[in-house]
């Protein structure tokens, strides 16, 4: 599988829900990466569909 590797790009806003848990994670992880939250989101769902493995 291929490192992911977070990288500034330009987004459009979005709203989800989720675990107030994973929220942290991704908050204390964007902080340390210098990106958004929302760009590290958006990166982390890109990784995951470019990286799923079909049935």
């Amino acid at each position: 599988m291929n490192e992911f590797k977070p990288v500034k790009q330009e987004k459009s806003v979005i709203s989800i829900r989720i675990d107030s848990e994973l929220l942290k994670t991704i908050d204390e992880l964007s902080l340390k990466t210098d990106i958004s939250r929302n760009e590290f989101i958006v990166q982390c769902i890109e990784y995951a569909l470019n990286n799923i493995k079909p049935d």
